[in-house]
């Protein structure tokens, strides 16, 4: 059996800004002295002009690109995602939210599976500070293929968007002719009667993994929804999985207050109230750590997530 391939989205996100770039003169990208970590760097070996070092200074750079959007370039600002989304919420909020500008937001390292990094680098909570900002677009993506789609969709969609991208290599998972991707819809993976497993982001391919397991061992019919577009959310195809198998369970390496279990939840107690289990960052904060023992630890592995839905249902 051949290995499954495996590449960081942050790997995805500096080879698609390269081919935005080719495409669209427009395309300009600002980073905060982080380019080899946030893989900027090709975007500057390839088009140095179009390239601005802004230094250890997210605020003074997103002001910059708040000035160039309305100049009609598509400035991109990255950083790692405790950066970009915490540091820099008040200069996001106010400089690019406020009057709705053009500007695209690509956040690395985020979650858990940053590691030894430790705590004060793993953002567990930028999806729930970027949500609140409105009109921003919230897009998590699950590996290479969406990734790179995501970055092109970011550039035809008008208004602020904020990607969000791990330092850690991922299974693809979207490899296959029919896949689309359109904002806000989301891409039903697995089909199942038992119950709905919604996941966006790093643990998607975790939860097809304990879908099979949970299959396998416990005669458990999960459907499994890839939700890499968190706002605006595909409310309709949840709504329409939570009617057809009556139990949901979201999955993120996000904490579970305010990032996709929250939205999932707001949907539902709206429209179909339904029983629902939240797998994420529990209130807590991260360590420092290899990725893959930290994942473990929470539970945000194929085995975790497949313990957790087991002692639930």
């Amino acid at each position: 059996m051949s290995e499954v391939k495996k590449i960081a989205t942050r790997e995805s996100y500096g080879n698609a800004l390269v081919e935005v770039g080719k495409e669209n003169p427009n395309v300009y990208v600002l980073d905060a002295d982080l380019a080899a970590a946030t893989k900027t760097g090709v975007f500057k070996k390839a088009f140095p002009e179009r390239h601005i070092d802004c230094g250890i200074a997210e605020c003074n750079m997103t002001g910059i690109a708040a000035g160039m959007a309305t100049t009609g370039k598509i400035p991109f600002i990255s950083s790692f995602a405790m950066f970009a989304a915490g540091r820099n919420f008040e200069q996001v909020r106010n400089s690019i939210g406020y009057p709705h500008l053009n500007v695209k937001i690509g956040a690395t390292h985020a979650g858990i599976s940053v590691g030894e990094d430790g705590a004060s680098h793993q953002c567990n909570e930028d999806i729930a500070l970027m949500r609140t900002i409105p009109g921003m677009v919230v897009i998590s993506p699950s590996d290479d293929v969406e990734a790179k789609a995501a970055v092109k969709a970011a550039v035809e969609h008008e208004g602020p968007v904020y990607l969000r991208f791990g330092r850690l290599a991922v299974p693809v998972i979207n490899d296959r002719p029919d896949y689309k991707f359109e904002l806000g819809k989301g891409v039903v993976l697995r089909e199942g009667k038992d119950l709905t497993i919604v996941a966006t982001g790093l643990p998607v391919a975790e939860c097809l993994a304990a879908a099979e397991k949970l299959a396998a061992e416990d005669g458990i019919d999960a459907k499994v929804i890839n939700i890499h577009t968190i706002k605006p959310l595909d409310e309709d195809l949840i709504i329409a999985a939570a009617k057809e198998t009556g139990k949901i369970v979201t999955v993120e390496e996000h904490s579970v207050i305010g990032g996709l279990g929250s939205a999932v939840c707001d949907c539902l107690s709206e429209n179909h109230p339904t029983k629902v289990l939240r797998i994420g960052m529990n209130d807590q904060f991260g360590e420092s750590g290899a990725a893959v023992a930290l994942l473990h630890k929470y539970g945000l592995d194929a085995e975790g997530i497949y313990n957790k839905i087991k002692s639930w249902v």
